[in-house]
């Protein structure tokens, strides 16, 4: 494994997105695809200049920082009458972000403006460069997301009812890919739409006491927003397709013991037990660099090992049964 991708995880648990050692990595792979590196006019690795320049390009360097509109939502005066408010942590809890959902009088249910507001943060936090960990939390107590917005839904025409589910699907896709990790923290209820909120996101934190199923067969309708696709991946198909059919509810104890919850907790009288051990969750994953800039990181690393001679020697030994003889070259 080469020597800079190792120095570029080392980098990665400092308390910036990407190192100092990452940064000179970056430069030595620049003068690559410049054609320096000792090499001559040509470079040492001329052919490999293109794929380096790409993989360069993804890292999730941190912009200059500019405030979001919504950015601190508790003291934002124009984000308190809204369903869906955005707070960015400070102190140690730099880089954690949180998308508050709080539409009390529908128990969040997934209507037209709150899944525009949703859309509207997730583009906004996307372009942010200081966001390291995203949590999904609930401002309305006992409920996480009750799922659609059924009496919204009834005045819809057919033709309303196709266009808006395939505007729910497509926001879980956005949630899921999200260049930073994602954690739903399941404080209530989180039914049909709501679930499947929660299994866009990579991960999930319920309280024990905490409610949740795709329920859409017991209504006489079927998940629309990536329930059928999220669900088996996470517990097989089998389970699944149970669960599903059934309608069946399962408390966050229950989830966890099937591994559709990452960790179930005892809920607290204030109703945030869910919210703090994601809280905790995301503390754990600040220090570690986005995949983004992982996978380019080792792209640039094993960009540099395809022309060496010892790659070419291991390949062969391997063909030819024999101990690869390495010349470090």
């Amino acid at each position: 494994m080469s020597s800079g991708f190792l120095q570029a995880q080392g980098a990665a648990q400092g308390s910036r997105p990407v190192g100092g050692a990452v940064c000179k990595g970056l430069e030595q792979s620049s003068e690559l695809s410049a054609g320096g590196g000792g090499g001559g006019p040509s470079g040492p690795f001329p052919k490999w200049a293109p794929m380096l320049r790409v993989l360069t390009s993804t890292l999730r360097f941190p912009r200059p920082w500019k405030p979001l509109e919504t950015r601190g939502c508790s003291s934002n005066p124009g984000a308190a009458g809204r369903e869906i408010q955005v707070c960015a942590l400070a102190g140690p809890n730099q880089g954690i972000a949180e998308i508050l959902m709080n539409r009390p009088s529908a128990r969040n249910a997934l209507g037209n403006v709150f899944v525009s507001q949703l859309l509207e943060a997730l583009a906004q936090l996307r372009e942010d460069r200081q966001v390291r960990v995203l949590i999904f939390r609930s401002g309305v107590k006992g409920v996480f997301c009750a799922g659609a917005d059924l009496k919204e839904r009834e005045q819809m025409s057919e033709a309303e009812v196709g266009l808006f589910v395939q505007r729910l699907r497509g926001l879980m896709t956005e949630i899921a890919a999200f260049p930073a990790p994602t954690i739903a923290a399941m404080d209530g209820f989180a039914l049909g739409g709501g679930l499947e909120l929660a299994l866009a996101c990579d991960l999930r934190v319920a309280a024990s006491s905490a409610v949740m199923g795709l329920i859409e067969t017991t209504r006489g309708l079927l998940p629309g927003a990536g329930g059928t696709q999220r669900l088996p991946r996470c517990l097989g198909v089998a389970l699944a397709k149970e669960l599903i059919f059934t309608g069946r509810r399962l408390s966050g104890a229950q989830a966890q013991a099937l591994g559709l919850v990452n960790h179930a907790v005892a809920q607290n009288e204030e109703g945030n037990a869910a919210y703090h051990r994601a809280r905790a969750l995301a503390q754990e994953i600040l220090p570690q660099v986005d995949i983004a800039s992982g996978m380019a990181i080792e792209g640039i690393c094993y960009a540099q090992n395809i022309p060496t001679r010892d790659r070419l020697e291991g390949m062969a030994a391997f063909r030819e049964k024999r101990l690869p003889r390495f010349v470090g070259e």
